[in-house]
């Protein structure tokens, strides 16, 4: 399985507990702002705010329970690799339509939750459908189209990287000079690590360098401990706490995103076998990609029936693999077991969230870049021809341009401006259009 020499531990390697508890920690500071953030943003835009404690919960909760999912796997379902689950952004703009419309219609904190969650559910077996196609598009599921998507995810997370290290978004104090030194500091610190022949010097590079980044933060006066105190002390995971409904003019937006969102969780799945020193060509890669497409199908269904909102792969956490050298799923379960603790015990959660947004964004900006580098090397394993310049060239083309300037959609009607809002579905989408339309070259095309 090593067959990446920089790993320390390949994916079936058993780590000591004390690495992999410290391993899979890395990966929670990774990714705990990403799961809790669609929450936080779906709950206070739509007023949820009595709910808004039980719905974060219930966000790491299902996480947890899912990750466990993708790495163990269970019969067909799960890629049985390291492949964080979470709370995905691309269905916040999708449930802020459909909550407001229920909204408009005088419907109640309740009614909007049963609708959204109802619609969701459903829409997950989209998901689960398409996974059972994957193995049979091989025109669709290549080194060009994934290393398009993996690429843009990473360019993409590139921006919120750099936004948290300046601040975060909204913040009073953004490109403050304090928040620069300490996002520079923790930055500078985990890069020093990383380079150390030591490998528990490497392992501990991105702990390390946001425990040191909290405290130079504290002592600059920089870190709140309120979000602490107003947590409750225990959740308990009530199956279908709002009930369920439908609507099926709020489903159609959501049940397109599920389409588009299969699509990036391929490109996560191969982003991580990639780090994992694993094959992506061949049936068993496109069979881990079934398996890890089928197991996000089956979270995002779990999701709803637990009171939150879909599941996706976490792109971020693949970079935390290449950083640390550790690739064994078994500290997957680690993070499992984490992430459902800190479901069930919010204040736990709450200590986490006290982190700074800089020492985040010191900590992530270079795991996001790692992202699209290793999109790059995925474009790179293979010649690049008139034909794939031409699709890649178009396809980051308007990836970026979105990107770069969102306002340029806002005359598409609102399904399509969902839809195409986010840069990785505008380049999926076309790279696989045009792969589709442009004629292959004369050479007989090789087998996957």
């Amino acid at each position: 399985m090593k067959s990446n020499s920089e790993l320390l531990y390949g994916l079936h390697d058993v780590p000591t507990k004390r690495q992999s508890i410290t391993a899979a920690t890395q990966h929670i500071l990774a990714c705990f702002v990403g799961i809790i953030t669609p929450t936080l943003i779906i709950g206070s835009t739509l007023g949820l705010i009595a709910e808004l404690p039980y719905l974060l919960s219930m966000a790491l909760f299902v996480s947890g329970v899912a990750t466990f999912i993708q790495a163990k796997t269970i019969g067909p379902i799960g890629s049985g690799l390291i492949a964080v689950q979470g709370t995905s952004f691309s269905f916040v703009s999708a449930i802020l339509v459909a909550g407001f419309a229920i909204r408009a219609k005088g419907g109640s904190n309740e009614e909007i939750l049963s609708t959204i969650f109802g619609v969701c559910l459903l829409g997950a077996f989209i998901e689960v459908i398409i996974s059972q196609f994957i193995t049979k598009v091989k025109r669709i599921v290549t080194p060009l189209t994934t290393g398009i998507v993996i690429t843009t995810i990473g360019f993409s997370l590139i921006k919120v990287g750099m936004t948290d290290l300046a601040g975060g978004f909204g913040s009073d104090n953004f490109g403050d000079m304090k928040n620069l030194f300490i996002g520079i500091f923790v930055l500078i610190t985990i890069i020093i690590m990383n380079v150390s022949a030591n490998p528990w010097v490497r392992l501990s590079a991105i702990l390390v360098g946001m425990v040191m980044g909290t405290l130079l933060a504290y002592g600059l006066g920089l870190v709140s401990l309120e979000q602490i105190g107003k947590q409750p002390l225990f959740s308990v995971p009530v199956p279908f706490k709002y009930g369920l409904n439908f609507d099926m003019e709020v489903f159609l937006p959501v049940a397109l995103i599920y389409l588009m969102t299969a699509l990036e969780s391929s490109g996560d799945l191969t982003a991580n076998s990639l780090f994992c020193g694993l094959p992506i060509k061949g049936k068993r890669y496109l069979r881990r990609i079934k398996g890890g497409i089928l197991a996000d199908g089956v979270n995002s269904a779990l999701a709803s029936v637990f009171n939150t909102f879909p599941n996706t792969t976490f792109g971020q956490n693949n970079a935390v693999i290449q950083l640390t050298g550790v690739a064994s799923r078994h500290v997957g379960f680690y993070i499992a077991g984490i992430l459902v603790v800190l479901g069930l015990f919010p204040i736990i959660g709450g200590v986490l969230q006290s982190i700074p947004k800089p020492v985040l964004g010191g900590a992530t900006l270079v795991m996001f870049a790692t992202i699209a580098v290793a999109g790059i090397k995925i474009l790179a394993s293979e010649p690049i021809d008139r034909r794939k310049t031409l699709i890649m060239a178009t396809s980051f083309g308007a990836g970026f341009g979105v990107l770069m300037e969102p306002n340029a959609l806002q005359g598409l009607p609102e399904a399509l401006r969902n839809i195409f809002s986010s840069a990785i579905t505008t380049a999926g989408v076309i790279a696989i259009v045009m792969s589709l339309l442009i004629p292959l070259p004369d050479e007989k095309e090789s087998e996957i």
